[in-house]
C-alpha cells in the first residue's frame, strides 16, 4: 500500500484504538480489512509516533491505547471537534484559577489542527461568546452554533421563545454569553426595538436568515447580561455598599445572584434583586460584612425594623 494509504489506515487505528477499551488483532483486522501481520506493524508506527499501545496475550488480551508520559494527538470527528470548542469556551473564565488561561490555550491549539471547514465553525464560537463564569446547563450544540454564526457575519436570527404572547422573536444577535449556570444570547429584538437577553436553553426552531445587518452601538455584553439575571428580571432590585474587598465577595456570591463591583479601596458594590427584597437583605447580612443600603431608600426602614425584631428576639 503506498505511502498515502498507509498513513490513512494508521489514522483508522488509532481512530478505532480511541473508541474501545480493548481490540483483538482480528477484530481490528477485519475492520480495517487487513491481515493480522499489517495490524502489528501499524501499531508499532502507532509506538513510534508516541501512542503507547499495549498488547495483552491469553482469553481477554488484546490492544489497548494506555495513558503516557507526553499528550499524544487526539483523533475527533466534526460532532467530537465542535463539542470540545463549546466545552473549552464555557470552561474559560470559570471559577477555577488557571482553568480559563488554559481552556482558551487548548482551543487556541484545537484551532490550529482542524480542517478548513470545523475552524470556521470554531472560530464563530470563539469570536462570539463571553463569559462571567462556567456554563453548566446542557443546551444544544448545534444551536450555539447556528447562533454563533449568526453573531459572527451579522445577519438577523429568529427564534421561539416562551413569552406571553408566544411570538416568534427576530433579532440582530451581538453575543453569546456563559454564565455560571446557563448560556445566554444578548441581542437587539427588532419587534421590541431594545436590547434584550434570552436563554439559550429556552430557545427552539432557531435559524439565521441571510438578511444583515449594520451593528449598533451596544452595551458590554457581559454586564449587561449579569445585571439582566442577576436584578433587571426581578420586580425589586437593591444595591448595598460592602465594607469588604471585591474578591472577598465575589467569593461567597455565585455570579448568577449578583453583580459585585469594586469601589475604592476594601469596598464593593453588590447589585441584586429578587421578589421579596427581605431574602436579599437576608443574604447580605449573612455575608458577615458591614453595609450600607444604596437603593431603595426604604430599604433603611426596613433593616430598622428587622433590627428591633432580632433586638427583642435576642432579649
Amino acid at each position: 500500500m503506498d505511502d498515502l494509504g498507509t498513513t490513512e489506515r494508521v489514522l483508522a487505528l488509532l481512530g478505532l484504538l480511541q473508541q474501545r477499551q480493548v481490540w483483538t488483532g482480528p477484530d481490528l483486522a477485519a475492520r480495517l480489512g487487513v491481515t493480522t501481520r499489517t495490524v502489528r506493524r501499524d501499531i508499532e508506527r502507532l509506538r513510534a509516533l508516541g501512542y503507547p499501545v499495549h498488547a495483552g496475550q491469553g482469553v481477554g488480551g488484546g490492544y489497548r491505547l494506555g495513558a503516557g508520559q507526553d499528550l499524544p494527538p487526539l483523533l475527533l470527528d466534526d460532532e467530537e471537534a465542535i463539542a470540545t470548542a463549546v466545552s473549552l469556551l464555557a470552561g474559560a473564565g470559570g471559577a477555577v484559577a488557571g482553568a480559563g488561561d488554559a481552556a482558551l490555550r487548548a482551543l487556541t491549539k484545537l484551532d490550529r489542527v482542524l480542517p478548513t471547514r470545523l475552524r470556521h465553525e470554531v472560530r464563530a464560537l470563539s469570536g462570539s461568546v463571553e463569559s462571567f463564569g462556567g456554563g453548566r446547563s446542557p443546551v444544544d450544540a448545534a444551536v450555539l452554533m447556528t447562533l454563533a454564526r449568526a453573531c459572527r457575519d451579522e445577519v438577523e436570527a429568529t427564534f421561539s421563545y416562551p413569552s406571553r404572547d408566544q411570538v416568534r422573536r427576530r433579532v440582530e444577535p451581538y453575543r453569546l454569553v456563559a454564565s455560571d449556570r446557563r448560556w445566554y444570547l444578548l441581542a437587539y429584538d427588532l419587534d421590541r426595538d431594545d436590547w434584550r437577553t434570552f436563554r439559550v436553553d429556552r430557545m427552539t426552531e432557531v435559524s439565521a436568515r441571510t438578511w444583515h445587518f449594520r451593528p449598533r452601538e451596544a452595551p458590554d455584553a457581559v454586564a449587561y447580561v449579569q445585571e439582566g439575571v442577576t436584578s433587571r428580571v426581578y420586580t425589586h432590585q437593591a444595591r448595598f455598599l460592602l465594607h469588604a474587598p471585591a474578591d472577598t465577595v465575589r467569593a461567597q456570591i455565585p455570579a448568577s445572584a449578583a453583580a459585585v463591583h469594586a469601589r475604592g479601596s476594601g469596598h464593593c458594590e453588590v447589585a441584586s434583586g429578587a421578589a421579596n427584597l427581605d431574602f436579599v437583605l437576608l443574604h447580605v447580612v449573612l455575608l458577615g460584612h458591614d453595609f450600607e443600603v444604596l437603593d431603595p431608600p426604604d430599604l433603611r426602614a426596613r433593616c430598622r425594623e428587622l433590627a428591633e425584631r432580632l433586638r427583642a428576639a435576642g432579649a
